[in-house]
């Protein structure tokens, strides 16, 4: 199995319960074609580098997963059909980004002071 990492960004317009819809389709459709989520993170709502179907914002959410190369054609093929994604991107992970991706998973936020 490979390993593999998703970046998609979902529309602004959506509702808190549309974008968690959204989030678990994609998810169960990874699963589906016997893949395993190893890691995901909801980056909320952002601001975008420039216009995208002019909308300045969007949802981003983060996706590590273990899949087969068919199961990452699946996910790209419904993220290209839902409206409700405006971009996409993903990665295949090779040791070095392995590592990183680690890293990042198991790293704590820093305290703020106050």
């Amino acid at each position: 199995m490979n390993h593999y990492e998703t970046v998609f960004i979902l529309n602004p317009v959506l509702s808190e319960t549309q974008t968690e819809e959204a989030v678990k389709k994609y998810e169960s459709l990874v699963v589906s074609q016997q893949g395993k989520i190893v890691h995901k993170e909801n980056w909320g709502l952002k601001k975008l580098a420039y216009p995208i179907q002019n909308k300045n914002s969007g949802f981003y959410h983060l996706f590590q997963y273990e899949a087969e190369g068919p199961a990452v054609d699946a996910l790209e093929v419904e993220f290209r059909r839902d409206e409700k994604v405006m971009r996409y991107l993903t990665v295949k992970l090779d040791i070095h980004a392995l590592a990183w991706a680690e890293k990042r998973k198991n790293r704590k936020e820093p305290k703020v002071k106050a």
